[in-house]
């Protein structure tokens, strides 16, 4: 019966591949997440008059289900099929950012041109997270193919930059602070990936041309994005020259929280500005865990993500090729940025982005496209695991024959 156990027991941990550091800083942040989802969405059960904050805990608890499922099964694919996939699913985020731009004025409150609506469950998931995802992989996928050659800036325009470009002019009209980040993460991954500097200019330069040309546009024909770069260039302004309007109440209610957390915090479930702060349980539930938990709390989050940020690195160097390497660094650091501008906002560090703080924020398109992203990584991983124990497992055999030929052994050591 021992033995049987013991087995058991081995089989539990044998079906999760990959780091098991992440997957383990990955569970905690999950069960983590339900101290402070539970205790900031009285906010919105008051918004939304049905008075409970338990089908917000319900509803947390069912996205994070999925979204560990989908780390497992993503996490079994080997991750040089993400390659091909990449070029599947590129035309089909094309398709659906279009589709999202061209909704209506809102869902259920919010701007229609960043959610869509799942029928079935009557859900509303944001597409920019999933293409950002797709695109990272895609770059990853193209800077594989050239990295042991020269390229001309002409030749990987229209392989390169026009797709990028594609996605991003699809995402800008509604989210700029998404468009920036998944601007700056391509810009990095490219970087690491070898792309000439010299090219890295030009398109920095382009960039800030387009940007210009589109705030331009919008500013002479307000009608095409209503009040969208308006509240960009107020939210800057605001920012830089220090101004209390109202644009700011989300940052002082914020700041409010971390003032009152101090070091250890005002204890569980005794949070008051859950009650003030619009995005409470998602854009600025960092600001919420400081006020229960005090700094104590604020570090701990923190170290989470940048232990996240070390085994990265790890992976990423251990892969065993330039892909796997790159795919590593385009879907795992967008989490730690995402993470570390979304704490960066709540302490007023950074000009508010409506970016979630992963893994621990409610809203399901964040916490799934998180969940993809890991699972990507952990594939990597667990290739270059299955790779170690088949060489282990070679070396075994070879010491093994030695050991079953006494002669062979004999006549070397002579």
């Amino acid at each position: 019966m021992a033995v049987k156990t013991d087995i058991s027991s081995k089989n539990i941990f044998f079906y999760l591949k990959g780091d098991k550091v992440i997957w383990a800083i990955a569970a905690l942040l999950a069960i983590f997440s339900f101290i402070p989802v539970y205790s900031s969405s009285s906010n919105l059960a008051y918004l939304y008059g049905d008075g409970s904050t338990f089908s917000y805990l319900l509803n947390h608890f069912a996205y994070l289900v999925l979204g560990f499922i989908l780390i497992y099964a993503i996490h079994k694919i080997p991750y040089h099929y993400f390659k091909g996939l990449s070029l599947i699913l590129l035309p089909i985020i094309v398709v659906l950012l279009l589709y999202t731009l061209a909704q209506g004025t809102t869902i259920d409150g919010a701007n229609a041109s960043r959610w869509i609506k799942i029928p079935i469950i009557n859900k509303t998931f944001q597409t920019s997270t999933a293409a950002a995802v797709v695109l990272m992989i895609y770059v990853a996928r193209y800077l594989s193919k050239i990295k042991d050659r020269t390229v001309t800036f002409k030749e990987t325009i229209l392989p390169l930059w026009v797709p990028v470009g594609i996605i991003l002019g699809l995402i800008l009209p509604a989210n700029f602070s998404t468009t920036a980040i998944i601007f700056a993460m391509v810009f990095v991954l490219v970087f690491l990936g070898g792309y000439p500097l010299k090219y890295l200019g030009v398109i920095l330069l382009s960039a800030i041309i387009i940007l210009s040309i589109f705030v331009l546009s919008a500013k002479a024909f307000p009608g095409v994005f209503p009040n969208r770069v308006d509240t960009w260039i107020s939210r800057i302004d605001n920012f830089s020259n220090g101004e209390d309007t109202k644009e700011d109440y989300q940052i002082e209610r914020a700041k409010i929280a971390i003032a009152r957390g101090g070091i250890v915090g005002t204890g569980i479930g005794k949070s008051v500005q859950r009650n003030f702060l619009p995005q409470s349980s998602s854009d600025f539930i960092y600001a919420i865990i400081v006020e229960e938990m005090g700094l104590l709390g604020a570090f701990g989050v923190m170290l989470a993500y940048l232990l996240i940020l070390f085994r990265l690195v790890i992976i990423a160097t251990k892969a065993n090729t330039v892909f796997g390497q790159l795919l590593v660094i385009g879907v795992g650091l967008p989490i730690i940025f995402q993470a570390l501008i979304n704490m960066a906002v709540a302490v007023e560090l950074f000009p508010v982005t409506g970016q979630t703080l992963p893994l621990v924020s409610s809203g399901g398109s964040s916490i799934w496209m998180t969940c993809v992203a890991l699972g990507i990584v952990q594939s990597v991983s667990a290739k270059r695991e299955e790779m170690k124990l088949k060489e282990e497992e070679d070396q075994e055999r070879e010491n093994s024959e030695d050991l079953d030929n006494p002669l062979e052994v004999l006549s070397e050591a002579i």
